[in-house]
């Protein structure tokens, strides 16, 4: 038996939930990846995962050995990778999950600059707004804006970006311009999401973060078209300055509220475990980093 190989199959199982994955992750039968956890826990003289016909379940031994093995792959892999990145440029398979409207706004200009300067990098990028599970689906890297991290999320800061409160200029002239979020109950209301109602605005009223619960008459799960839908005077909506803000440029829509501008999001990496990083995904965070950091922000 190779005891690190096994080693790695086992923390990949936990991480998986299950043999079958990855079995097809790693392209061989379930029976190996079986036999490889069973010749561990017999080489340990202990049981590390309970299995039954629904789930795996670590035992004690197992949860401290896992994490045990996760430290010492993460510094195998630091080693090989620091030595070769030495004499190397970045270089293999990199596949990038980012949201629908930044990505293709903002983030796939750089995304293509990025492939320019790191040829040796087979970048695969996926455009959606959903949430991935990270390592089920074999991503690398994932670009999220939120105000809220999920608890357990790693991740590094990239920017940030603010929510502007916006309608058009016909809507205004037919129904007035609140003055207040507090006025906002009155007015027909664009929100993001299916579940929109589920979710505040939220804006700063005397430097105190203030939840305004809205019932939505329109709603959507993407920015664009929520933004298209103001510009045509179907009501307000609070939405990022990536997306508004050419429509404000152009006059289509005028901002709001802006003494009681909500927070800003924030604009960030998320990697699928804290296991070592890919040189390519390191230098992919440093490069997103510094094309959309406060210095970037600035220029």
């Amino acid at each position: 038996m190779n005891l690190f190989e096994a080693m790695h199959q086992f923390v990949r199982v936990v991480e998986l939930g299950s043999f079958a994955a990855v079995a097809n992750q790693l392209g061989v039968a379930r029976s190996v990846v079986t036999r490889q956890i069973a010749g561990l826990e017999e080489h340990l003289g202990v049981k590390l995962l309970v299995r039954s016909t629904r789930s795996l379940t670590l035992t004690s031994a197992g949860g401290a050995y896992l994490e045990k093995c996760r430290l010492i792959l993460d510094l195998v892999e630091s080693a090989a990778a620091g030595v070769m990145e030495e004499r190397q440029a970045p270089r293999g398979n990199l596949r990038v999950s980012l949201p629908l409207s930044f990505g293709l706004k903002r983030l796939a200009p750089l995304m293509l600059d990025f492939s320019r300067i790191y040829p040796e990098i087979n970048l695969a990028m996926d455009f959606t707004d959903r949430k991935m599970n990270l390592i089920e689906e074999g991503i690398d890297l994932s670009v999220r804006i939120t105000s809220r991290l999920e608890p357990g999320d790693i991740v590094r800061k990239l920017g940030t970006c603010r929510l502007m409160t916006v309608a058009s200029p016909d809507y205004l002239a037919r129904h007035g311009r609140p003055q207040h979020p507090s006025e906002l109950s009155g007015h027909a209301c664009i929100g993001y999401s299916p579940q929109a109602n589920n979710r505040p605005w939220v804006f700063l009223v005397d430097g105190r973060q203030e939840n305004v619960h809205l019932s939505f008459r329109l709603q959507a799960n993407n920015g664009d078209a929520l933004v298209e839908a103001a510009a045509q005077g179907l009501g307000i909506t609070v939405q990022p300055d990536f997306i508004a803000c050419d429509y404000v440029a152009a006059g289509k829509l005028e901002m709001l509220l802006e003494e009681f501008a909500p927070p800003e999001l924030g604009i960030y990496a998320v990697l699928p475990s804290n296991r070592y990083l890919p040189h390519g995904v390191r230098v992919l965070i440093d490069f997103l980093s510094e094309k959309l950091g406060p210095a970037a922000a600035a220029t």
